[in-house]
């Protein structure tokens, strides 16, 4: 059982370390609006990880095939979500900045990562080659697998909280910050995050 929860943690880390468009708005937010919201844009992230691992980790073929077989439709989507996010942040306007920054909904960040993590079918695939590399058989056993998820659960939000508190650290440390300059550096990012996808998808 431990072994399974241990294996599970370390997938999780493995998983969560690539800085994707979820990276990209941890940091972002953690900058902006402090570390509680790092934390809430990763646990989005982490709960859409879970979903693929229980699906990878029970072989829910029906799921899988449904998921892998509508994937450039269902990364479109999600690309789409990102370039907006993109978008609003290069053309959001100093005055507005300051009005969010005070009233960020932690709920808001939560599901906007999910669904940019969610949108993501492709990590059933990654989840799979990840079980067969450390020798996780198909699971029968309800809760070796579930300790598994929890697992996964577990290592992509060290990962995070890691992320949002070195971000936290050196905010502290730094004087001077341009909430405009850096917004418009972030939506950059996202935008071409978004459009990476576009490719990747119509590719």
């Amino acid at each position: 059982m431990v072994s399974n929860l241990i294996k599970g943690i370390l997938i999780g880390l493995l998983f969560g370390i690539p800085v994707g468009a979820v990276g990209t708005m941890t940091v972002h937010r953690t900058l902006n609006y402090g570390f509680r919201a790092g934390l809430m844009t990763g646990l989005g992230s982490s709960i859409a990880d879970c979903f693929y691992a229980f699906v990878g980790v029970f072989s829910l073929t029906l799921i899988s095939d449904f998921l892998l077989k509508y994937q450039s439709i269902i990364h479109l989507i999600g690309g789409t979500f990102i370039l907006i996010m993109g978008i609003k942040l290069i053309l959001l306007k100093r005055e507005k900045i300051v009005s969010q920054a005070q009233g960020q909904d932690s709920i808001k960040m939560f599901l906007s990562s999910f669904a940019i993590g969610i949108t993501n079918p492709a990590a059933i695939v990654t989840f799979l080659f990840a079980f067969s590399y450390f020798e996780i058989a198909e699971q029968t056993d309800w809760i070796y697998g579930i300790l598994l998820v929890v697992g996964v659960f577990i290592g992509t939000y060290i990962w995070w909280t890691l992320l949002s508190m070195t971000v936290s650290f050196i905010k502290k440390k730094t004087t001077i910050y341009n909430f405009q300059y850096m917004n418009k550096i972030f939506g950059v990012f996202l935008f071409l995050f978004g459009i990476i996808i576009f490719i990747k998808s119509f590719l």
